[in-house]
């Protein structure tokens, strides 16, 4: 009895050490923002729809459950966005698709509006790519840029 007690925590770490040998081995995909449409606007808050192209840089395809995002602007956060439905990017491919989301910050839109159809708005996109793999649920990205407001 003494020596399966000692064995069962081994036994726990082989188990799960093998677990993450069987997880995929997967680079974060890259996701840019291509453009935003403002689709109404008043001083409290701005309705926009947000078009994001990922990218999978891997060997295989990504099934994306969702994709949770903060889009800054000014070094301040402009808006928070989800993707509503699943979807595939083939592996080495591109897939774009939009988002809508809800901004509360007028004083920044008004800045964005007033050259942003004219000249580009810089912009930094953080968040999660939530894979539909069992052991592998979530992959972060980073990414920055610029784009026109439509």
């Amino acid at each position: 009895m003494r020596c399966t007690r000692h064995l069962a925590p081994l036994i726990m770490l082989a188990a799960l050490g093998g677990c993450a040998w069987l997880a995929p081995k997967l680079q974060s995909p890259r996701v840019r923002v291509i453009g935003v449409h403002v689709r109404s606007a008043d001083f409290w808050q701005q309705r926009l729809r947000v078009r994001l192209r990922v990218r999978n840089p891997n060997g295989t395809s990504l099934p994306i459950e969702a994709i949770r995002y903060t889009l800054r602007i000014d070094g301040r956060t402009f808006a928070n966005g989800r993707t509503v439905r699943r979807f595939d990017v083939p592996a080495h491919g591109s897939a774009e698709f939009n988002t809508y989301v809800t901004a509360n910050m007028a004083g920044a839109l008004l800045r964005i509006l007033s050259g942003g159809r004219k000249r580009p708005v810089r912009y930094r996109l953080r968040g999660e790519v939530e894979v539909a793999y069992d052991l592998l649920r979530e992959l972060p990205f980073d990414a920055h840029g610029q784009f026109f407001i439509r």
